[in-house]
């Protein structure tokens, strides 16, 4: 019975971690909007509820930090050099993130 528990808390982690690289990844193409940028990891974070995600722009490598709720709630993104602030954080939520643009525009799709 407890194996089960941590097996299914496991999983449900898993998932929630999925879904944040996958929110995270999918705000590249608003963040860095330059043709030709490639995808290199995306992955967790250097803190809790963080994902950090890799990115070239031809020869510089980059990187961009979503930090999330408990769950899949994107309270913060930065980059190497700046911070979004408040009000462009919810319009990249608003009028990108959840749009099938965000989808298409998925890094790991290209």
């Amino acid at each position: 019975l407890v194996a089960g528990f941590f097996g299914g808390l496991a999983a449900c982690q898993s998932t929630l971690q999925r879904g944040r690289v996958a929110v995270c990844r999918r705000a590249l193409p608003a963040v860095a909007p330059q043709p030709g940028i490639r995808l290199l990891r995306a992955g967790p974070g250097p803190a809790t509820d963080t994902v950090r995600v890799d990115y070239a722009e031809g020869n510089r490598q980059h990187w961009l930090t979503c930090r999330f709720d408990a769950g899949s709630t994107l309270l913060a993104l930065a980059t190497e050099g700046s911070s979004l602030s408040g009000p462009a954080l919810y319009m990249l939520k608003r009028f990108y993130l959840d749009t099938p643009d965000a989808a298409a525009g998925d890094p790991a799709n290209q």
